[in-house]
């Protein structure tokens, strides 16, 4: 028997460990979408225990202010940088240069409203804290999509372990019933020791770059579509939200922040599904080998999303009281409509990752028009019950309708694949 002469290979010897070294990053990064997720819980659920109900009411409104403008500024900058090809180097330190001017200016006008509103312990205190501190908050957490930028998720890692280890505590010390702008204010400055570390991890990879802030005002920026996405597909919900606060029921928005805030593992579950669905189902082949996975993962999502629902409900009301403190008596009775949102919501989602494999642009229109009806219908809610909890429900079948809608436009595109095509007439021969 003849051995078979071995050909040399023609792979680099650097080339064998880039499989480990893809697995470190995209573990690093899914890492990193915990850690900062797991930021945002440990914030609320702690400013629900040192705060009164009235005071919850107001950082919740606050908060959500905050996260409307982190929506915006990661749909602007950070989703437009982590597209870069190129000099990557320039790219980021644009990207910080813009987020640090335009959240100063922003700041500045949240900061004089604040001022003129209020006294410290209400809206107009917390309003001018969050204005104060908006920079700060904002270009730390754009760190995070320059360090994407440069394939560097470990740093993006090392900067948001630092700012989750130091707004525990932080916030923690503060005495009970602390008004929400001494809250505000203690969880925006403590970003400054993992904003100073993630400049200075940053910094060897844009040095001797120059920034241009020209592209971001320039029309057809990209990032201004992914800007009109957001703004229908989450921000109307939550300014919503907060329009309710504002005008109608302040309570209702801590009570609704204090059932989702509960929620949060989930989360970052969805979270890590939209980021990693994708390219694992474009792995799947077929339309049909695709929108069967992704049909069994929504149903294990929703089966997620009950049985963490239930969980949630069973919990003793002592329980309870230490995770959110006198919040907790109208978050509690949430729970339900909550628990029923999250479990359609993991159908919907799942949906959405098929048909952005499937077919992209047909994601847009679905966004759209379920999201402001979930805004109506979560408005209609509270105003024929009176209640958070008419809110709740509203928004837990906006989302049902929204997962509905979903799977039809995916069940479209199997008949469109499975519909034979009428042959073409012969054409007779001259």
């Amino acid at each position: 028997m003849t051995v078979p002469e071995e050909k040399p290979s023609s792979e680099k010897p650097s080339d064998p460990p880039r499989t480990p070294r893809r697995s470190a990053a995209a573990l690093a990064a899914v890492l990193d979408q915990a850690a900062s997720s797991l930021t945002n819980i440990a914030v609320l659920v702690i400013a629900a225990r040192v705060s009164t109900v009235h005071g919850f009411a107001t950082f919740s409104m606050v908060y959500l202010t905050f996260t409307v403008l982190l929506g915006l500024n990661v749909a602007y900058v950070g989703q437009a940088v982590v597209l870069t090809r190129g000099d990557t180097g320039a790219a980021c330190r644009s990207a910080i240069a813009f987020t640090s001017l335009a959240s100063t200016v922003v700041g500045v006008l949240l900061a004089a409203v604040g001022a003129v509103t209020g006294g410290w312990a209400g809206p107009g205190g917390a309003f001018l804290a969050l204005g104060l501190v908006l920079p700060l908050v904002l270009v730390q957490d754009g760190l995070r999509y320059a360090f994407s930028t440069l394939r560097r998720p470990g740093l993006a890692l090392a900067a948001d372990t630092l700012r989750l280890m130091c707004v525990v505590p932080a916030l923690l010390l503060q005495p009970r019933h602390a008004a929400p702008g001494l809250l505000v204010a203690v969880w925006g400055v403590s970003a400054v020791p993992a904003l100073l570390l993630g400049l200075r991890l940053l910094w060897p990879h844009v040095r001797g770059s120059r920034a241009d802030l020209r592209p971001y005002v320039r029309r057809g920026h990209l990032g201004q579509r992914f800007v009109v996405e957001f703004a229908v597909g989450n921000a109307s919900s939550q300014l919503a939200v907060l329009g309710l606060g504002l005008f109608a029921a302040p309570l209702a928005v801590g009570a609704l922040r204090g059932a989702t805030t509960l929620f949060g593992p989930l989360n970052v579950l969805f979270n890590s599904v939209n980021a990693f669905g994708p390219p694992l189902l474009n792995r799947l082949g077929g339309r049909r080998a695709t929108t069967r996975a992704a049909a069994l993962l929504g149903l294990v999502l929703s089966a997620v999303g009950l049985a963490w629902g239930l969980v949630l409900y069973a919990l003793p009301d002592h329980v309870g009281r230490q995770l959110l403190g006198s919040t907790w008596q109208l978050a509690a009775t949430l729970l339900p409509a909550s628990g029923a949102q999250y479990a359609v919501m993991g159908l919907g989602t799942c949906a959405l990752v098929t048909l952005r494999v499937l077919r992209p642009r047909a994601t847009l229109s679905v966004q759209v028009v379920f999201s402001l009806l979930s805004v109506v219908l979560m408005l209609a809610g509270y105003l024929l019950t009176g209640s958070a909890l008419g809110a709740a429900w509203g928004l837990a079948a906006g989302s049902a309708l929204k997962a509905v809608a979903a799977w039809t436009r995916v069940a479209r595109l199997r008949v469109e694949e499975t519909t034979p095509t009428a042959p073409s007439p012969a054409v007779p021969a001259n």
